[in-house]
């Protein structure tokens, strides 16, 4: 197993914009419909914006009318870590990359099938691989 990327506050800073810092690193959201990604349809792979981890594949996303893109599967379960999250009055599960502990968005058991899951993700979390 690798060795997770390890950086100071001060270094992601640098490495990072304030809305992406905010979003990656504080586990803030960007608002609905506002991120780059989110009706986004060219075929790739969506890595995670702060190590390049690849995180999910164009073919696991789908339209899920919530404003943020959607998956239905990570492009490997291990590449995504969930952890219970009771912030905000509420119970969700919080996913992060598994190789950089990341906040990416949050998984909910309402998307469709083969998984039935949807893991709603930040736009400023991934960034773009085309094909």
């Amino acid at each position: 197993m690798k060795e997770k990327v390890k950086k100071s506050d001060t270094d992601w800073k640098q490495e990072l914009n304030a809305e992406e810092y905010h979003i990656l690193r504080e586990k803030g959201t960007e608002r609905a419909f506002t991120g780059k990604y989110w009706d986004h349809k060219a075929k790739g792979i969506y890595n995670c914006n702060a190590c390049g981890e690849p995180l999910f594949l164009s073919d696991s996303k789908f339209d899920s009318g919530c404003g943020w893109p959607s998956f239905f599967q990570p492009a490997q379960e291990e590449k995504v870590e969930e952890t219970r999250d009771k912030s905000f009055g509420m119970y969700r599960t919080e996913v992060t990359c598994s190789n950089c502990d990341s906040h990416l968005g949050h998984v909910f058991n309402d998307g469709p099938q083969p998984t039935g899951l949807r893991y709603c993700i930040n736009s400023a979390s991934i960034d773009f691989e085309e094909e």
